[in-house]
């Protein structure tokens, strides 16, 4: 008899995962679906009552196979019984008692086993280490001595011995435990090892045993002393929960401009921008790097309490990927999501126009910016934000869109249209020299070269980042700050657009 249901999505993920996780055909479907019930548990809110629909036809499970209902110790087939654990998993995560309800139980498993299949979807490749992928999904930040240690007991220890192998003598003043780094505040007696120090990084990081993974100098306040970002082992990571976008969103609402979350600086602070004042971006980032969910962070952070009264969000998407689920929401500008180049400049000529007309507001209105018109109330128009997923895409079948994204770069500012332009393929191609002039904020993931950093930062160091959302953000600030993204899940995007909506 079947208690959990699949639809035809959801079987390509355990057939990936078997044939190109586990590489071999003959694992067990089970596992999969108690590592997708794992994923899925990882996240604070429950599961949406759409996992109660499916959308083709699938396969069907019992709680036989899933849980092991019924199995004896000594059975051949080696699965044990959980079912009594995981309806008491279950109970807890949904403060209800499941034992009573044996078909509540059922539901909510298969809510929460489809969406642990559907994240395993959107976030692993067929191509990358599945191992390596479940280490960081499943079991970063669960360590109880997580926020304890950093390698080993004897850390310290081994950062000053590698220092003093680069020709530094130092004293460690204060270690700062932040999700992912270790902070140490060095005090450097003689002045002439700051250049030692900052031209050793890369042996540091070597005799570290960092791998590519770069140890970051930071600047303090005090004499003598300067910091040293160094990344802990990734099962010592701590995670960075959307769902605290919507915690900074409540207090945000009453902020004026375009006020953005990304996550959390190296030691733990919210991190937040006015997009503004900024007023353009660029967003760039090598595949895994964490570029997409940065880009619906920002997206979401806009979304949150903001009317189309007060925003208006113009989507070009060649790829039509990640920004199609944005359709139809009441803050969208124009008739959808480009993603056709004829649509693409389409839609860049109205917003030419729009400028223009704005610009003639303007000079009636006796306001120098969209901002002062709006504060002594004489117009009240909405900021444009115009978002492009994978601007390189895009200038691959037509460069011609180049021109019109340049004078609106040099001259929408004042009126409040904004460009948030991202791409896979930071290099001088995409990013031509004319676009980088006119778009001052840059953020920066982990990219494969030098040379990319320093097309997007105007300098080296985010070929050194972590990767999965460690970014180097620039905005309004000559030093790039170091900041660890959150992790924005489906749901959270479903939930920003099901708030959006019922809100029109």
């Amino acid at each position: 008899m079947a208690d959990v249901y699949t639809d035809s999505d959801d079987e390509l993920v355990i057939s990936q995962v078997i044939n190109f996780g586990f590489y071999t055909p003959k694992h067990h479907k089970y596992l999969v679906l108690r590592l997708a019930l794992a994923r899925s548990m990882r996240f604070s809110s429950p599961p949406d009552e759409d996992f109660d629909h499916l959308q083709s036809t699938g396969k069907e499970y019992s709680l036989e196979q899933i849980t092991g209902k019924g199995k004896k110790a000594n059975d051949e087939s080696g699965v044990l019984d959980f079912d009594d654990a995981t309806i008491a998993l279950l109970s807890v995560y949904h403060k209800e008692d499941l034992f009573a309800d044996p078909k509540r139980y059922k539901k909510l498993l298969q809510r929460h086993i489809r969406r642990g299949l559907r994240e395993i979807r959107t976030s692993w490749s067929p191509s990358h280490d599945f191992i390596s992928f479940l280490q960081e999904e499943l079991f970063a930040g669960t360590k109880e001595n997580a926020t304890e240690v950093s390698y080993d007991e004897t850390g310290p220890e081994q950062l000053l011995e590698a220092l003093v192998e680069i020709g530094v003598q130092a004293e460690i003043k204060e270690k700062i435990q932040g999700a992912r780094i270790d902070r140490y505040n060095l005090y450097l007696p003689q002045v002439g090892h700051f250049d030692s120090l900052r031209r050793g990084l890369d042996k540091l990081a070597f005799s570290l045993g960092l791998g590519n993974e770069g140890v970051f100098m930071q600047p303090t306040a005090e004499p003598k002393v300067v910091g040293l970002d160094i990344p802990r082992q990734r099962q010592y990571w701590q995670s960075i929960d959307g769902a605290g976008l919507f915690h900074w969103a409540e207090q945000a609402k009453k902020q004026a401009g375009l006020p953005v979350w990304l996550g959390q600086d190296v030691l733990g602070r919210d991190f937040s921008f006015d997009l503004a004042e900024v007023p353009h971006l660029l967003i760039a980032g090598t595949t895994g790097s964490g570029k997409s969910v940065t880009l619906h962070a920002l997206i979401l952070s806009l979304l949150q309490g903001r009317s189309p009264e007060e925003i208006q969000l113009a989507f070009i998407d060649p790829k039509l990927v990640e920004l199609s689920r944005y359709q139809d929401i009441p803050q969208q500008y124009g008739a959808g999501v480009a993603h056709l180049v004829t649509e693409a400049m389409q839609m860049l000529k109205e917003l030419i126009a729009e400028m223009e007309k704005r610009n003639q507001l303007l000079e009636e209105a006796g306001a120098s910016n969209l901002s002062e018109a709006i504060d002594s109330g004489r117009l009240n128009l909405p900021r444009i934000v115009v978002i492009i997923e994978e601007l390189a895409d895009l200038f691959s079948q037509s460069r011609e869109l180049e021109a019109p994204l340049v004078r609106l770069a040099q001259k929408a500012r004042s009126v409040g249209i904004h460009l948030v332009l991202a791409t896979q393929r930071p290099d001088a191609t995409t990013f031509s020299g004319l676009l980088r002039t006119n778009i001052p904020g840059r953020i920066a993931l982990r990219v494969q070269k030098s040379s990319e950093s320093r097309i997007i930062l105007d300098e080296t160091g985010a070929e050194k980042l972590l990767g999965a959302g460690d970014m180097l953000v620039k905005v309004g600030s000559a030093i790039p700050i170091r900041i660890h993204g959150a992790y924005i899940s489906q749901d959270d995007i479903k939930r920003s657009i099901r708030y959006a909506k019922e809100r029109r």
